[in-house]
């Protein structure tokens, strides 16, 4: 199943949102306003829409829902993808991972460790506050660096090989850059509009946030499961989800 199969990537993308812009900044400025907005996150609500595109069967899947994050202390990062279409509910507190299927009154589990292995391993660090783009990514503006709406848009390749994802593209709030520059602190913790996620069998996902909420006290309670009477437990599935 394709968001079963690019769950680790999805993760990956995980980070903030936002509009405009007027004066043009540097890669080194657009990342630290990145970085250090990211630095204050504390927890996310937010609506998406997902677009994954499938290079062998030139088919595309669409999905929409609500995320939420919650920074844990450690390793552990807390998030929860609550699908409207299709229907589903991808559910971790830091060190379990469900994956329900309720019209297949099915639910999948596995240790997060081993989802987060190798390449999702950054997409773990990111989603925990750890993670630093300019340590884990070589980066470049995509064309001439700013989209329509005068938002940065960066192309991030990772430094490690073997990685979950060949590459990755971010959109940056253009607002958040700038306050960044105008004030020398980063204002908006979440400054991410959009990501696409590049894998390496040519597969791509888009992500779209909207609606977005930030440190607003998203309980730890809302990412853990139990599974509703008559649902079949699969345990660590095919040795994790790809």
């Amino acid at each position: 199943m394709i968001f079963r199969r690019l769950l680790p990537c999805l993760v990956a993308a995980l980070m903030t949102v936002a509009p405009t812009l007027a004066a043009a900044a540097s890669v080194s400025e657009v990342v630290t306003a990145l970085e250090k907005g990211y630095a204050s996150l504390r927890d996310l609500q937010a609506s998406f829409t997902q677009r994954s595109e499938l290079a062998s069967v030139k088919k595309a899947q669409t999905g929409s829902g609500e995320v939420f994050i919650r920074k844990g202390s450690g390793a552990g990062a807390m998030f929860r993808f609550n699908y409207t279409k299709p229907r589903q509910e991808i559910i971790s507190n830091g060190k379990k991972v469900w994956y329900y299927l309720p019209e297949n009154r099915q639910v999948m589990t596995m240790d997060a460790a081993s989802l987060f292995a190798g390449g999702g391993g950054v997409a773990l660090s990111y989603l925990t506050g750890m993670g630093e783009v300019s340590r884990d990514f070589t980066v470049r503006f995509v064309g001439d660096g700013k989209d329509a709406r005068g938002n940065y848009v960066l192309e991030l390749v990772p430094k490690k090989p073997g990685q979950a994802f060949q590459k990755l593209h971010l959109t940056v709030s253009g607002r958040a850059v700038e306050e960044y520059l105008a004030q020398g602190r980063a204002s908006m913790p979440f400054p991410i509009v959009s990501s696409v996620v590049f894998d390496q069998m040519g597969n791509r996902t888009a992500i779209e946030f909207s609606k977005v909420k930030v440190n607003r006290g998203v309980k730890a309670s809302l990412f853990t499961f139990t599974p509703p009477p008559g649902v079949e437990v699969i345990q660590n599935p095919m040795g994790g989800v790809r």
